[in-house]
Parts: C-alpha cells; sequence; structure tokens
C-alpha cells in the first residue's frame, strides 16, 4: 500500500467537507483502491504522491475527481425489490386518487448513481400505471457529475443490464448502441437529471410526492443525516412518501416521521402537524 497515514487523513477530510461522507479508519483501502488509477494516469507513484501533488498545487478539478471517486456508486435494476412494488401497488395509486386529474405526479430519485433506479421507476410506472405514467415526472439528482452524465445518456453496458432488469424490459424499452443498450427516447424524457449535494442546501426543486433516498445515509454522522431529512421534508407534499435503504430508518434520527408498513418493506411519511 502506498497511501501513508497522512494521506488518508487528508483525503477523509477533503470528503467530509466537500460531500458529508464519512471515511472511518479502516477505509484506506478502499481510497487506495479508487485513487490509484488517478495516479497512475499521471503517471504517478501512488496515492500518496498524487495526494501532495494535489496538496502543494490545489486544483479544483482534480479535488472534484478525487471526491467523486470516493463516493459509492454500487447501483442495480430493481434493487431491494420492495420499495418498487410498493410504488405500484399501494403508493402511486393512494396518490392519483387523492390529487386532481390534472395535476403532475413528482418523484425524486436522490443519489441516483448512473441512472437504474429513475429509469427502473419509469420502466415500472409505464408498465404497471400507463394511465399514470403520463402524469408522473421523475428527478434524478446525484452529487458526481460523472453520474449525472450517465443517467442523461440513459446508455449501459451488457453487464449493467444484467444486473436485475428482466429480459422482458429490456426487450421492450431498450435498443442497441452499439456495445450498450440505449432506453427509450419516451422514457428518458420523463426523467430530468441534475447535480445535487445532498449534505448542501438543496436546489429549487418539487414539491415531491415520493421520494427515493436510498443507501446514503448509511455514509453520514447523526448531525447531516439529521439535516438531510429536514431539507428533503422540506421539499415534500405533506402527503408523501419517503423510501429509505433497507438498513436505514428515520427511528432515532428524526421524530418529524412516521414508518408505515408496506407489504413486506416499508416507507415514512412527514407526520401530521409538522
Amino acid at each position: 500500500m502506498t497511501l501513508t497515514a497522512t494521506s488518508f487523513d487528508w483525503v477523509r477530510q477533503l470528503v467530509h467537507k466537500e460531500s458529508a461522507i464519512v471515511l472511518q479508519p479502516g477505509k484506506e483501502y478502499l481510497v487506495e483502491a479508487r485513487l490509484l488509477p488517478m495516479a497512475q494516469q499521471r503517471g504517478l507513484s501512488g496515492v500518496s504522491e498524487l495526494v501532495e501533488s494535489v496538496r502543494g498545487r490545489p486544483d479544483a478539478a482534480t479535488t472534484r475527481r478525487i471526491v467523486e471517486a470516493l463516493t459509492t456508486n454500487e447501483t442495480s435494476w430493481f434493487r431491494d425489490g420492495d420499495p418498487f412494488t410498493a410504488l405500484t401497488g399501494t403508493v402511486l395509486p393512494a396518490l392519483v386518487a387523492a390529487r386532481r386529474p390534472e395535476e403532475r405526479l413528482n418523484i425524486w430519485s436522490a443519489a441516483c448513481s448512473s441512472g437504474q433506479e429513475p429509469y427502473t421507476i419509469a420502466m415500472l410506472v409505464s408498465d404497471a400505471l400507463p394511465d399514470a405514467a403520463r402524469r408522473v415526472s421523475i428527478t434524478a439528482t446525484d452529487l458526481s457529475r460523472e453520474m449525472v452524465e450517465r443517467t442523461r445518456a440513459g446508455r449501459f453496458s451488457q453487464l449493467e443490464v444484467n444486473r436485475g432488469l428482466p429480459a422482458s424490459m429490456l426487450v421492450r424499452h431498450f435498443t442497441r448502441a452499439g456495445n450498450e443498450w440505449e432506453i427509450s427516447p419516451a422514457l428518458r424524457r420523463t426523467v430530468t437529471v441534475a447535480e445535487c449535494n445532498l449534505a448542501a442546501p438543496l436546489p429549487r426543486m418539487g414539491p415531491f410526492d415520493v421520494v427515493y433516498l436510498r443507501n446514503v445515509l448509511i455514509y453520514f454522522d447523526l448531525a447531516t443525516k439529521q439535516a438531510i431529512l429536514r431539507r428533503v421534508a422540506a421539499l415534500m407534499r405533506p402527503d408523501g412518501w419517503l423510501f429509505l435503504g433497507g438498513a436505514e430508518t428515520t427511528l432515532g434520527v428524526d421524530d418529524n416521521w412516521e414508518r408505515v408498513v408496506l407489504g413486506r418493506g416499508s416507507a415514512y411519511r412527514p407526520r401530521k402537524g409538522n
């Protein structure tokens, strides 16, 4: 390993400052693995030399690449299943019944990575609730500029489409684009993509009827989790629904949410009066 303790501490502080993500001691291997390709591209001997070069000559573009390299972009189609079953089985039908026919239904896929989650939602709504699909708008955001561009392009490798995407949906909603698969223009038009740092003041968006904020709160400290949940709540309708990751909860973090059991999973709703 070429990563010194001093270099790891500098990276840890940089990532926390820019994204509020906490890199605990013991994550040196992760920093080494994620940053070594960047060091090698520059002809440097290792990650510590990369860090020292940036510390000596601050470079906004390089520091941004370092931060983005340390964000986790693990994702797949229909990841963890239950939140998507609940969307078409319970949540959207309830929202359709509660809204006027001309009202839009706004869904936010926060920390969307390379786009599998928002496009999963788009395909599922199109197939299961075609009448409601005409009213649904999806906003997809991520901290990483690279992930935002990938989501906007709507192109995926063969390996990526093999991770959880049913063959019937691949045939119905994608076309070949060289060695990749490209999602249909119609579904791509339903998804608006933008950069967004959840740990900073959020852009003017919404109001949202449904928010998917999954597998991201686990990377933040308690104060940051509380701040993010407050900001998200401010962008939601009073009867909106929040989906978190399977290992995440608002319990013990923010008491302004009510947990609702939905089939084998659960969602959260703003408590009335808050």
